[in-house]
């Protein structure tokens, strides 16, 4: 199965601990079925000392969600399904679309 979220995209989280919660996708992992979210499902880790964090120490960092948890948001900031339709001059463009109003995404 494909996931029609990309990088970039703004969504709003529908279940879970930060329901409500909105952010833009920072990463889409398609083989997990995840994406990471910026600003939700933020956790603490326990990180060593590198090159770039010097002194360790605990760390907040977000960790992904699973694609089914979030819903785009469309032009009206609605949460909305994703539909597919091709272009009619080009057929193998594909265009997303919302399914609430209808519009390109």
């Amino acid at each position: 199965m494909k996931i029609k979220l990309k990088k970039g995209d703004i969504v709003q989280v529908i279940t879970g601990n930060d329901k409500g919660a909105t952010g833009r996708i920072l990463e889409v992992y398609p083989d997990k079925m995840r994406v990471l979210v910026e600003g939700v499902n933020v956790r603490k880790k326990h990180e060593r000392p590198n090159q770039q964090n010097q002194k360790g120490g605990i760390v907040s960092k977000e960790m992904p969600v699973h694609y089914s948890n979030v819903m785009l948001l469309d032009a009206d900031k609605n949460p909305t399904r994703v539909g597919i339709r091709y272009d009619e001059s080009d057929p193998k463009r594909r265009i997303r679309y919302a399914k609430t109003n209808d519009k390109e995404l």
